[in-house]
């Protein structure tokens, strides 16, 4: 039930962000006329700040050392930019819609990244900042109560 919650939390945290990038490419793209990856790239960052930050504190509820784990994201990206990038650029020459390129982008991004952060991210370090602790002294607190009502 746990990971079910992260994937829902990093779902809507996810769409928040690609709701970010849609808006912030559209305006890039078809409003000031900037080319394709200057567009895409500003967007990507944009979403990527937002979506760490949330989802860092709230699905993950880690305390890992901020610069390290925004490092590692950073790792991700530096791989995944280029790539998609690339292929947005092909796609966008063949005459696909910018759009739908970004789309494409943004779901092969979401699948990856989940993975990226949960298994390597947060490896170790999920459910250790004060939210986390919060939620496990209540927890703590609920079962004491229905201990001493049962004796």
């Amino acid at each position: 039930m746990k990971n079910f919650i992260q994937i829902v939390k990093f779902t809507l945290f996810s769409i928040s962000a690609g709701i970010i990038q849609i808006g912030t490419f559209a305006l890039f793209d078809y409003v000031f006329k900037w080319p394709y990856w200057v567009a895409y790239l500003t967007s990507l960052v944009l979403s990527v700040i937002w979506n760490f930050t949330f989802n860092r504190r709230f699905t993950f509820k880690s305390a890992k050392n901020i610069p390290f784990a925004m490092f590692l994201v950073f790792l991700y990206y530096l791989v995944f930019t280029p790539l998609s990038t690339l292929w947005g650029n092909a796609l966008e020459s063949i005459g696909v819609e910018d759009i739908l390129v970004t789309a494409f982008s943004m779901i092969i991004n979401f699948v990856t990244e989940f993975l990226y952060q949960k298994f390597v991210v947060y490896h170790n370090a999920e459910n250790t900042n004060d939210l986390a602790k919060n939620e496990a002294e209540q927890s703590f607190d609920k079962i004491m109560k229905v201990l001493k009502t049962d004796l």
